[in-house]
């Protein structure tokens, strides 16, 4: 005891310098992407982070000030306690996690709440220290898509339940996030796993090539075509046509798939007759393809024809508890290699990792790795082994601003008084200011609020 008492003496007599509330809200903040909540003595939750949110389902607008579920309670004399609670989402979807607790008392003595803090199955402990490990659970790793956010396990159903059926599937998301992985884990699971799987993007080929590969050619339909050409449909017979970024189709293309999807034949470029065909197509798109159609852009029946099955997949920057998994599994693909062995990767990086807004998504985070192995060397991966980009200011995409302070406001006293309104929740503080996270945290640092 005399020791433990030796080894807390100089952090005792430094938070005896601090203020305690802002030092509390900053720690809080900076724990964000964990699992952490805090529950008072009548088992309300007064503080759910975004990694709790991420990890269990639950909103922290719909938990605040709320009692708790029995799986989360915090009671007398749970100090240290671990334990793994299984859960029912509102969606029905089972949920297993890792819990350690941590009651708390006020200067009386008496229980005042507990702290508590939430993991995947994936993690274990080692002491008090949550360690990461390879994933072994097909919750986290389904068809070559790895994740541990529950809205990505949703997609994972959507993708199993759409593979059972013939279905025309659409998928939406932003460059980089796996949609051709999606496509592919569709065919994969199907009936038509043994068939061919082809891909185009349509973007890629103009308006005259992209009709010949799509639907081939016969000799003399143009000048070059010295002989006759299968297209995609034809050599995918069968099987599954992924055609991405299928809203840059162009509008006489958008005819001839209609009639492809309708009637099961088509006719190829300079031909006369048609072919029938046996393709299931799943289309992908980061566009909006309503919004296409209602710009004139896209023919709406041909919409409907394609969006049987919507699959949206969120980005990376709104499954957060992804990014530490995803790092670890590319380092692991390199360390493959024996080019270079990372073993951890410094705080400070990680971090910066974590923060960072992915705009590139999941094949940009690849990257990012695949970089550090390039420039760095060593068994830890360090800040200074990221791009540039990561060791540069960025540009804050702007937000709304309706409510942003003037400089003729008290800055200090709008930042505070945001934080009182929002009981302490940097997210919703620096929204309702119209600032992003990074702004109102530099602020916050700027006048020591």
């Amino acid at each position: 005891m005399k020791q433990t008492q030796q080894f807390f003496e100089p952090l005792s007599d430094w938070l005896a310098q601090q203020p305690l509330q802002s030092l509390f809200f900053k720690m809080l903040d900076l724990c964000d992407v964990a699992g952490l909540y805090i529950v008072n003595r009548d088992q309300q939750v007064i503080h759910w982070s975004r990694g709790a949110e991420q990890l269990s389902g639950l909103k922290s607008g719909n938990v605040t000030g709320k009692p708790c579920l029995q799986e989360y309670a915090i009671t007398e004399g749970d100090d240290h306690k671990k334990q793994l609670i299984k859960l029912i989402r509102a969606d029905g979807q089972e949920l297993e996690l890792n819990k350690m607790t941590q009651a708390l008392y006020d200067q009386q003595g008496a229980f005042s709440g507990g702290l508590g803090l939430l993991f995947s199955v994936s993690e274990r402990l080692v002491g008090s220290t949550v360690v990461s490990e390879a994933p072994k659970s097909d919750k986290q790793a389904f068809q070559g898509l790895l994740s541990r956010s529950p809205a990505m396990q949703a997609v994972f159903q959507i993708i199993q339940n759409a593979a059972e059926t013939e279905a025309t599937v659409l998928v939406r998301g932003e460059s980089g996030s796996g949609k051709e992985l999606v496509a592919k884990a569709i065919h994969d699971l199907s009936a038509r796993r043994n068939a061919p799987f082809l891909a185009i993007n349509c973007a890629a080929l103009s308006s005259s090539l992209l009709d010949s590969e799509l639907f081939g050619h016969v000799r003399g339909a143009f000048t070059g075509a010295v002989k006759d050409h299968s297209g995609l449909f034809q050599r995918a017979h069968g099987g599954t046509l992924f055609l991405d970024e299928v809203a840059e189709l162009p509008l006489e293309l958008q005819a001839k798939l209609l009639r492809v999807i309708q009637e099961r034949n088509y006719i190829p470029v300079g031909g006369d007759r048609s072919f029938d065909v046996d393709v299931r197509i799943v289309a992908a798109t980061h566009r909006s393809l309503r919004e296409e159609v209602k710009n004139g852009r896209f023919r709406e029946d041909l919409m409907y024809r394609l969006r049987v099955v919507p699959i949206f997949i969120p980005p990376l920057r709104e499954r957060r508890e992804d990014i530490s998994l995803l790092i670890w599994h590319f380092i692991r693909q390199h360390n493959a290699a024996n080019f270079r062995k990372i073993e951890k990767i410094d705080p400070q990086a990680m971090r910066t990792l974590l923060d960072y807004a992915w705009p590139g998504n999941i094949r940009e985070l690849h990257n990012v790795v695949e970089y550090a192995f390039a420039v760095g060397r060593g068994s830890t991966l360090r800040c200074s082994e990221l791009p540039p980009e990561f060791r540069e200011t960025r540009n804050v995409e702007p937000q709304p601003a309706q409510n942003l302070p003037s400089p003729r406001v008290d800055e200090p006293a709008a930042i505070r008084q945001a934080l009182e309104q929002n009981s302490g929740r940097v997210s919703e503080a620096a929204r309702s200011l119209g600032m992003s996270r990074a702004t109102f945290w530099r602020k916050r640092k700027v006048y020591g609020v």
